[in-house]
């Protein structure tokens, strides 16, 4: 691994090139400064033409992060929690490297359990409960003057 790419899993590498970046104003407090300085920074990162993942990591990675990825296949990550442009571009990579090695490391299945006797009975037990609160409730009457 050298400076110019990102190493995401043992097996992934992504090269810094694929990543595009954009650097706008941001809001919030801060003075005249927000208002003259491009500090809030947009990653973007084309998941449907990079050449680095494969035809499955792209598809886990779309169905994983399908509400942070846009019509064009396109992950978009903004950072803009410090009032430095460099240090939220730096901030803004390890994120995606976050997300995509989350994203991409598969989930152990879910063991099937069944329900322990001993939940059964409290759960009958709480709705006998209820049902006896209910039907005192509409054993009752109020006389309306």
């Amino acid at each position: 691994m050298d400076a110019s790419t990102l190493s995401i899993l043992p097996g992934l590498v992504i090269p810094y090139d694929e990543l595009r970046f954009t650097a706008t104003t941001a809001g919030g407090p801060g003075g005249q400064h927000v208002n003259k300085v491009s500090t809030k920074v947009t990653l973007l990162f084309d998941v449907q033409a990079s050449p680095s993942l494969t035809e499955a990591q792209k598809a886990r990675l779309l169905a994983a992060l399908a509400g942070r990825i846009g019509q064009g296949g396109v992950l978009r990550l903004v950072c803009q929690s410090t009032r430095s442009q460099s240090a939220n571009k730096e901030l803004a990579v390890e994120r995606f490297a976050a997300l995509v090695r989350e994203a991409l490391t598969p989930r152990p299945p879910r063991r099937r359990t069944r329900a322990t006797l001993a939940s059964k009975l409290r759960r009958l037990e709480g709705k006998k409960r209820r049902g006896a609160v209910k039907r005192d409730r509409a054993g009752r009457t109020d006389g309306g003057d």
